[in-house]
């Protein structure tokens, strides 16, 4: 049956083409106090009428039924995410392979270079409570000692630092990487931590940067300039002589981070309907994003050497260069340009691909919808995210979600950093704690939309904590690094939550501006959580320790924070200021709850469809990309009167 004749509710009852029409427009509405006051034109004008049909508003998301909302050309789509879930993976996670120190380093000492690796040490190295130093020698003359014959150290001679440099056990880091080379160990040790910082500044100019690109001139665009940025700068890498050639450099690959996957996951998004933006969002990241991580150590491995594992992980972004030839770009973002007609081209692509048929009074109708949408925007008064912090509950809600997402972004960072000092073989411990992201989104997937936000993200939080405070406690190498690894695994889920959770509850005046002050911040959090791992250097258990003191401070934070399940998401200040306001904190939504009174009646099939289509395109943003990379986005931010929940998310 095509969608013009008829399409089937959740409730199992199939709608007309007039009645599925006026469904759509009912199920998008995310007016949540204007659908209950009754004083909203935009709920007037989207009152459902079995009797003669009006003019309707017809907007993007009332075109995917006619389309296809998850067709073969969406599937295309779906399958092209593969190579930018990947290039976001290696973009993110291939520093911590180059710049690799093993565990095992000693002075080198070229008196000695004659004597077995097992002779220097026992004649040059102190030995001290925890093994052999790693940053000093004896100072004595090596010449006088080996022609006395001397195979073993006096504890009572004289130390001093390395002077000639070190060497390296590369037994379990099978090859030499750029820390190893230029040598940044001991009072150079934090080098690395502090390159990898400098990639997260750059990551908060890169999502400033093609954030505007994206949204003056198109998704595409951005899509291949971040990928282009990486590609040439992780080349560059190969190329540097010193640390500061190599911070450089890590600062425009940071420009890619994020951005290099975004615009095609905004456009993917986009283009499918309500009911699989949940399977597609998280799906894209559960596998894709997944299985590229989980093949980084291997890569890093098996070419042992990091020059050559800095251009495998970096050259394929060039591909990206293919993208104008291959996706289309975004109709949504053309629509809000005015390029209605170039739009409509596009969708009639689609309209071929996936052997469907739109009338072209849809298209004429859709057409007149965007011209007075544009029409109305320009008449309206814009906010800025300067409007959160004037109202009490909202500067509260503001700064809470500030604080906890800082805390969410430094824990999940923090276990990615931290796996080198787990104590076991990194590429396997990598492997396994990247692939906790599998099971992580899809248990969030089936729970999610039944317990609700608050609790999951605070249990999550918590739970995170306790594993990695636990984790501290044990001696064993393999039950801590179990341990830090399930830490991980509960993190992914409190960030996923996170995520989205900031999305609902900003009011959709602010929601784009709020939502990305929130991923700066942090960003500002992920600069911080390398020297966390450094910690380690002076005591191993201090970045666990602290990793599960931050999981579960944030965690008891979520608590003080409105429950968004079920609810009606708010539109304007005022709505942001209300929402939730008579909730108690230890409402828990999966439990019996009394239903509200003030909710006006409507027909089950409605109410059924709206919460399910509300929670599905919320879900849609489940990874921060989409707000993140559209920092400086004004268009979609502004209070349109005929936006429905799955617009608004798509373009955030």
């Amino acid at each position: 049956m095509s969608p013009q004749e008829k399409i089937t509710t959740p409730t199992g009852k199939d709608l007309t083409d007039h009645e599925c029409r006026s469904f759509s427009r009912n199920s998008n509405s995310i007016d949540g106090k204007a659908s209950h006051k009754g004083g909203s034109k935009d709920t007037k004008n989207r009152r459902i009428s079995y009797g003669k049909e009006p003019k309707e508003m017809m907007d993007f998301d009332d075109l995917l039924p006619y389309i296809g909302e998850f067709g073969f050309y969406q599937k295309i789509l779906f399958i092209l995410m593969i190579p930018f879930a990947s290039f976001v993976a290696w973009v993110y996670f291939s520093q911590i392979f180059l710049t690799l120190v093993p565990e095992r380093h000693w002075c080198w000492l070229p008196e000695l270079e004659n004597l077995t690796a097992e002779e220097r040490i026992a004649l040059a190295i102190p030995l001290g409570e925890e093994g052999y130093s790693k940053c000093t020698m004896y100072d004595v003359n090596y010449a006088e000692i080996l022609s006395n014959g001397i195979k073993v150290a006096d504890p009572a001679w004289p130390i001093k630092k390395c002077q000639h440099g070190w060497e390296f056990n590369y037994t379990d880091i099978p090859y030499s990487t750029i820390a190893t080379e230029f040598e940044w160990v001991c009072e150079n040790s934090a080098l690395p931590n502090t390159a990898q910082s400098v990639f997260f500044v750059g990551a908060i100019f890169g999502g400033l940067i093609f954030g505007w690109i994206a949204d003056r001139f198109g998704r595409v665009p951005a899509l291949v300039g971040a990928n282009i940025i990486g590609f040439l700068s992780g080349v560059a890498t190969v190329f540097a002589g010193s640390f500061w050639e190599f911070a450089v450099c890590r600062f425009f690959f940071g420009f890619a981070f994020d951005n290099c996957f975004t615009m095609m996951y905004i456009l993917v998004l986009e283009y499918v309907g309500p009911k699989w933006r949940t399977f597609v969002a998280n799906m894209s990241i559960a596998i894709f994003f997944t299985f590229a991580a989980c093949v980084l150590p291997w890569i890093a491995y098996f070419l042992a050497d990091w020059r050559l594992t800095c251009l495998a992980t970096s050259i394929p972004l060039i591909l990206a260069v293919a993208s104008p030839w291959l996706i289309p770009e975004s109709a949504r973002w053309l629509v809000s340009q005015g390029q209605i007609d170039r739009a409509i081209e596009i969708l009639r692509k689609f309209e071929r691909i996936n052997g469907s048929k739109v009338p072209e009074e849809i298209y004429k109708q859709f057409q007149e919808t965007c011209a007075k949408i544009r029409k109305e925007e320009e008449a309206e008064k814009s906010y800025s995210v300067l409007d959160l912090f004037k109202s009490r509950r909202l500067r509260k809600i503001t700064i809470l979600f500030i604080v906890i997402w800082m805390a969410i972004s430094l824990v999940f960072d923090g276990h990615v950093r931290n796996v080198d000092n787990l104590g076991l073989n990194v590429f396997v411990t990598f492997t396994i704690a990247a692939a906790t992201e599998l099971p992580a989104d899809t248990f969030l997937t089936l729970v999610l939309d039944r317990w609700g936000r608050r609790w999951l993200a605070c249990g999550s939080m918590v739970i995170s904590g306790i594993f990695s405070i636990w984790a501290c406690a044990v001696s064993n190498h393999i039950y801590s690094a179990t341990l830090a690894i399930l830490g991980r695994f509960w993190v992914n889920i409190s960030y996923n939550i996170g995520l989205q959770y900031a999305a609902e509850v900003l009011p959709t005046v602010v929601r784009a501006q709020g939502v990305a002050l929130i991923h700066i911040m942090g960003y500002v959090a992920s600069i911080l959580a390398p020297f966390v791992v450094y910690l380690d250097n002076i005591s191993s258990v201090l970045p666990l320790l602290l990793l599960g003191i931050f999981g579960i401070l944030g965690g008891l934070l979520t608590l003080f924070l409105p429950e968004t399940l079920d609810k009606d998401l708010p539109q304007t200040l005022e709505d942001g200021e209300s929402f939730g306001i008579d909730q108690k904190m230890w409402d828990v939504p999966c439990l019996p709850r009394k239903s509200r009174d003030d909710e006006t009646p409507a027909p089950e099939i409605f109410r059924s469809f709206g919460r399910t289509s509300v929670r599905n395109s919320m879900r849609a943003s489940l990874r921060g990309e989409v707000m993140r990379s559209n920092l400086i986005h004004r268009s979609s931010i502004k209070s349109q009167k005929s936006t429905s929940p799955t617009i608004e998310v798509a373009k955030l």
